[in-house]
């Protein structure tokens, strides 16, 4: 018979989780967070899931929740067991992925006494969460009472809480204050005093909640698109959509619109620019002038190419619509409208009400396109080996309808200068780009479905996440493809670090391999050093084994930096 916690506030949490649909629960072991443990892992609804370490518990729930696109929550203990979490709320918060972080606090009356694992936790992550519930310790009063302020304003804070993660699609924080003894259980749960209806169980983000834009309005902005000669659509990160396709698809039908994407936006089109550096990077200023587009309208998750940010921040289109259903980032310093709607619902209205506007824009830029493909080409059929050489060919590897995790810095750029299969799906941590939790996000990721996974990174967000590896959840069929260039890789193309006298402190080069860390966590090891290897690896390293696999690809860290410089120079 399963044992609940005897905790009237972990009894109160753990039923509105269950009510509201949460299933999957990301603990880190602990003491003060016990009661809660207890009523999550006793819970047939509920999916356990116990990591150790906090950081990488963290991105581990959000790469689960990035892919189901519902809620996760995770549960640690007090102290700085929490503020591990931090890295992980913040890509939440700017990716707009569900968390519902769930600290075990010490009461009011013991923290700043000196007692052990106590911090202030209250507004901990203020500045990167979308609600913050701090819960009053209410022991001392009856749970079957008709329901005391306390345990009202409990409920209602918890509840908001789960309702604003699902529907606005971000972090929260529900700080629930525990005082000894916290291993008491009971074997049944008591009945639940609901302290507001149960909201309907719909998906997140479903197009059935929003309201559409009023017609007369969207009209205003219809009449300015469709006297336009000159429209660029930039899609940023987006997780795969069939409707989003079919849409920008319709769109491209326009050749006065010219659609830009990356490699994490997951749509595919013949007439899109999906290789924005590709192009841009060797135009002249004439040609930027020609490229400026009078209307930009952009939708989706952050943007990798730092270029495209420079060309439209300083050819600045005279206005930039924005769509999204939550927010609007100025990213482009001319933004002149948000329609706070979904792009899908946006795009169904507003085709309506366009027509498609004669233009040489669209199958200008499109020529373009053409010819730095085989110029790209023309470069990779003589280049040395070398981390450009092996993204090419790493990536004409992976297996059809793979979903392809990719790492920070110079990992997920590479990425852009090549064509994935359409069959494919890529994701990144994009929100605050940073190298740290890539491969938990990964494994994550991976354990939410059963496609298989690839993870691709480089060497020192690898190592900065070692710890990932401890983790018992790993799919066997997870696959990990490391390429060890010595050392932070990107300071030697970016201008400024090598130039100075401090490089050493800015690329951390290393020695370091991941031989010892697989045999350590069970994953199968390969190691490649020039190209012959790594073609003869790759015939079989997606075959089915019985553990996952790591293979680590060495590249010469002298000559990296040169080949990718010459490759844009090649483009010219």
């Amino acid at each position: 018979m399963p044992k609940y916690p005897k905790k009237k506030l972990a009894q109160l949490v753990l039923q509105e989780c269950v009510e509201r649909g949460i299933q999957n629960v990301v603990i880190s072991p602990g003491s003060r967070n016990a009661p809660l443990t207890l009523g999550f892992v006793n819970h047939s609804k509920i999916n356990a899931m116990s990591i150790v370490d906090e950081r990488c518990a963290a991105f581990f729930a959000l790469g689960l929740a990035q892919q189901l696109r519902e809620p996760v929550v995770l549960l640690c203990t007090s102290g700085s067991a929490v503020l591990n979490y931090y890295p992980a709320v913040a890509e939440a918060y700017y990716s707009q992925i569900p968390l519902i972080v769930i600290s075990a606090d010490r009461p009011e009356h013991l923290i700043d006494i000196g007692d052990g694992q106590t911090i202030r936790q209250e507004g901990v992550f203020k500045n990167h969460i979308l609600f913050e519930a701090n819960l009053e310790d209410e022991d001392g009063e009856s749970f079957t009472d008709h329901g005391s302020p306390a345990f009202m304003m409990n409920g209602r804070l918890v509840v908001e809480a789960l309702t604003c993660a699902k529907e606005k699609m971000g972090p929260v924080h529900i700080n629930i204050p525990f005082d000894e003894p916290l291993y008491e259980t009971v074997e049944s749960l008591y009945p639940l005093r609901r302290t507001q209806p149960l909201d309907e169980q719909m998906p997140s983000g479903s197009l059935l909640k929003e309201q559409p834009i009023p017609v007369a309005e969207l009209l205003e902005f219809a009449d300015v698109w469709n006297l336009a000669e000159k429209k660029m659509v930039l899609l940023g990160s987006h997780f795969p959509d069939e409707l989003i396709q079919v849409q920008l698809s319709h769109l491209a039908k326009d050749p006065s619109v010219l659609i830009f994407t990356e490699t994490t936006s997951n749509v595919v089109n013949d007439r899109f620019i999906n290789n924005i550096d590709q192009l841009i990077f060797p135009l002249s200023h004439d040609e930027f002038e020609e490229l400026k587009p009078e209307l930009l309208l952009t939708f989706g998750g952050m943007v990798v190419s730092k270029k495209v940010k420079e060309f439209l921040r300083k050819y600045r289109p005279k206005l930039h619509w924005h769509v999204d259903a939550h927010r609007a980032f100025d990213t482009y310093h001319c933004l002149s409208h948000h329609f706070n709607i979904s792009p899908q619902l946006f795009f169904s209205q507003f085709f309506f009400l366009t027509r498609q506007r004669p233009s040489p824009y669209q199958a200008q830029w499109v020529e373009v396109k053409k010819k730095r493909k085989i110029r790209h080409q023309n470069f990779l059929d003589k280049v040395d080996y070398s981390d450009i050489l092996v993204f090419d060919r790493v990536l004409k590897s992976l297996p059809q309808y793979s979903n392809v995790q990719l790492a920070n810095s110079s990992i997920i750029r590479y990425s852009q200068l090549f064509d994935l299969d359409a069959s494919l799906k890529a994701f990144c941590n994009r929100g605050t780009s940073g190298i740290d939790g890539s491969t938990s996000t990964a494994i994550g990721a991976a354990c939410a479905h059963q496609e298989r996974t690839v993870f691709i990174t480089g060497d020192i967000s690898f190592f900065y996440d070692s710890n990932a590896l401890w983790n018992k959840y790993i799919p066997r069929d997870f696959r990990i493809i490391l390429i060890n260039n010595g050392g932070g890789g990107i300071f030697r193309f970016i201008p400024g670090p090598k130039a100075s006298d401090a490089l050493d402190f800015f690329e951390t080069t290393h020695d370091l391999n991941a031989s010892a860390l697989c045999r350590m966590f069970g994953l199968d090891y390969k190691a490649v050093h020039d190209e012959e290897a790594l073609s003869e690896q790759l015939k079989t390293f997606y075959d089915d084994d019985e553990r996952p696999k790591l293979m680590e690809v060495f590249t010469p860290t002298e000559i990296n930096d040169v080949c990718l410089k010459a490759y844009f120079n090649a483009l010219r």
